[in-house]
């Protein structure tokens, strides 16, 4: 999983009060948990979006007044009104401690399936992974290319060393199935075909009665 660097400075006082003078002056009121004791500090909201808002993820190194920290995003508050960001917790890793984090879908191809008329459905966006810090993915790549339809999908048959996928295992990440279109139109085919045949007959049966009335 790719780094990314930010700094921060620790804030003097927790309160709300101190916390609101902080979002006027640009900041972000944060808090570090995971290691020893939990740390307040200060980022540049700025900067700060530039990690946020973005479909990637990465492991965060966090300057705060000289002394640094491997992170990663746990939490992310945002104001009820503007959406600007409120109040973020990052957690400290270590290279021997195991992270939970979910990690974007990267689907791969396009499936047999839908070249044959088939529709391709992405149910899950994000998988929950859980590894070492050093076998983190940035993504979990699918590759759909020999999928057909009526094909699906799941977290179990995902394989990745040294990542434990923690969904279950039943839940489908894609699947291929036939265009609602397609399946729209045969009842009304059938209906369609089903009322000539009835008028046929119809039709066959007055030139019967016809007959019969002329003898």
């Amino acid at each position: 999983m790719k780094t990314v660097s930010l700094s921060g400075s620790h804030r003097g006082n927790v309160g709300k009060k101190d916390a609101r003078k902080n979002r006027r002056d640009g900041l972000v009121p944060c808090v570090m948990y995971g290691g020893k004791e939990q740390i307040h500090f200060t980022v540049d909201a700025k900067l700060l979006s530039k990690i946020i808002f973005t479909p990637e993820v990465a492991i965060i190194h966090l300057n705060i007044d000289g002394k640094e920290h491997d992170t990663i995003l746990q939490d992310v508050q945002y104001h009820p009104v503007t959406d600007n960001i409120f109040h973020v917790d990052f957690l400290e890793i270590f290279p021997d401690k195991k992270v939970t984090i979910s990690v974007p879908v990267k689907l791969e191809g396009t499936p047999s399936g839908v070249l044959k008329g088939g529709k391709m459905y992405a149910k899950m966006r994000k998988l929950k992974v859980r590894a070492l810090p050093a076998y983190l993915p940035d993504n979990v790549v699918v590759s759909v290319l020999t999928m057909e339809i009526g094909d699906s999908i799941k977290i179990m048959d995902l394989k990745r060393d040294n990542v434990e996928f923690l969904d279950p295992p039943t839940n489908v990440i894609v699947a291929v199935r036939i265009a609602r279109a397609v399946v729209e139109e045969t009842p009304a085919e059938g209906a369609a075909a089903a009322e000539g045949a009835a008028a046929e007959g119809e039709e066959k049966g007055k030139e019967g009665e016809g007959e019969k009335e002329k003898k």
